[in-house]
């Protein structure tokens, strides 16, 4: 009998996710993840109307397409994915891994390949512009050793964070939604950091569970040449299975001049994949009240209560400041006390400290 949670996870896919209506064609994409939970998906979309199409997929198959594959194989396997995604309405990616850096030694250059002529072509340019989509992981015991904590516990936890009441906090958000949309400038200040921005002009968007699964932020863009300053991110992240510790990052009229990490070169090589990798293409404030500290999951840290992000490369259509790259990379700095606390002022109010809001509008969004 499969665990009541998956249907209860599946109809928040289908319905506040998706949106699902009748006769909508949806992909489920699947890596790593147990057949219940695939057809619990499934069982949804049909309940909605919809017509589902699955992929299940294998991390260690994924990785020797990309590790062993030449430039015509990938080129072929992108082709053919992005004329399956040109006929869907909606798609759902669920990602599990039994090791979390499977793609940690691929080569820089095939992962480049990969990036230009698959993950582009398909999600970039198609799944995300042009479909309803939700991205989520699936939790398995290497990620729970990254949360340093038992398989059930972290179970217990993907559940609760991703059922959380996303219809209030949809409500919650909205005055934060409405404060960046009149703001001009903003500085962002803490240890290692001082930096300066200007988001005038760019669309605000609230992010309740509609695209991703934990959810829990309030993101825009910078006006592209406008990033001034320093900032260092205290969150350990992975990017393409690669660990990165303590990036630092120098601005000037936008662009990334210096930097610094535990693994410079590999710093450097994703920053130098396209021109527009060393410039940023979203900012964002978190504050989902259950996720308090990171797990070298991008999906849940971008989401930590008390911190923002700050992302060099692509930018979003619907919040969009002109940069396109190949590259989008959610770097997390977490500003509350117990990790040397900081400062959001907006057209120079005060508007977080130590990763609590200021105005009392918007204090709802603090985890009691």
């Amino acid at each position: 009998m499969a665990d009541p949670r998956y249907r209860e996870l599946a109809d928040t896919i289908v319905r506040h996710s998706l949106r699902l209506a009748p006769g909508e064609k949806v992909l489920v994409e699947t890596f790593d993840v147990p057949p219940a939970f695939a057809i619990e998906v499934v069982r949804a979309a049909r309940r909605a109307g919809g017509l589902p199409v699955v992929d299940s997929k294998s991390n260690q198959v994924f990785r020797e397409l990309v590790a062993g594959g030449d430039e015509a194989s990938v080129r072929l396997i992108g082709e053919l994915e992005r004329a399956r995604m040109e006929k869907m309405d909606a798609y759902v990616g669920i990602r599990g891994s039994r090791n979390v850096s499977e793609m940690g030694d691929v080569a820089g250059p095939q992962m480049k390949t990969y990036q230009s002529l698959w993950l582009k072509p398909v999600h970039f340019e198609v799944r995300v512009p042009k479909t309803k989509w939700v991205v989520l992981r699936w939790p398995t015991s290497s990620m729970a050793q990254l949360a340093q904590m038992s398989t059930e516990a972290f179970e217990d936890f993907f559940f609760r964070v991703c059922l959380v009441d996303y219809a209030e906090m949809r409500e919650r958000v909205r005055p934060l939604a409405d404060r960046m949309s009149r703001t001009d400038r903003v500085r962002i200040v803490g240890p290692g950091t001082d930096l300066s921005f200007s988001i005038r002009g760019i669309p605000v968007i609230p992010c309740t569970g509609e695209k991703n699964l934990p959810d829990g932020e309030c993101f825009t863009a910078p006006v592209k040449d406008s990033v001034e300053g320093t900032v260092r991110f205290n969150a350990p992240t992975i990017y393409l299975g690669r660990t990165f510790q303590d990036v630092r990052l120098s601005f000037r009229k936008g662009k990334i001049v210096e930097t610094s990490a535990d693994d410079p070169k590999g710093l450097a090589e994703i920053l130098d994949t396209d021109p527009g990798a060393r410039y940023v293409g979203e900012f964002s404030i978190a504050f989902n009240p259950q996720i308090l500290r990171p797990m070298k999951d991008i999906l849940f840290d971008e989401k930590i209560a008390g911190s923002f992000h700050f992302t060099p490369g692509n930018a979003y259509e619907e919040a969009d400041n002109g940069n396109r790259s190949e590259v989008h990379w959610d770097l997390v700095q977490i500003q509350r006390p117990d990790y040397g606390g900081g400062e959001i002022w907006f057209d120079g109010e005060l508007v977080r400290k130590d990763g609590r809001f200021v105005p009392e509008n918007l204090r709802a969004l603090d985890p009691a």
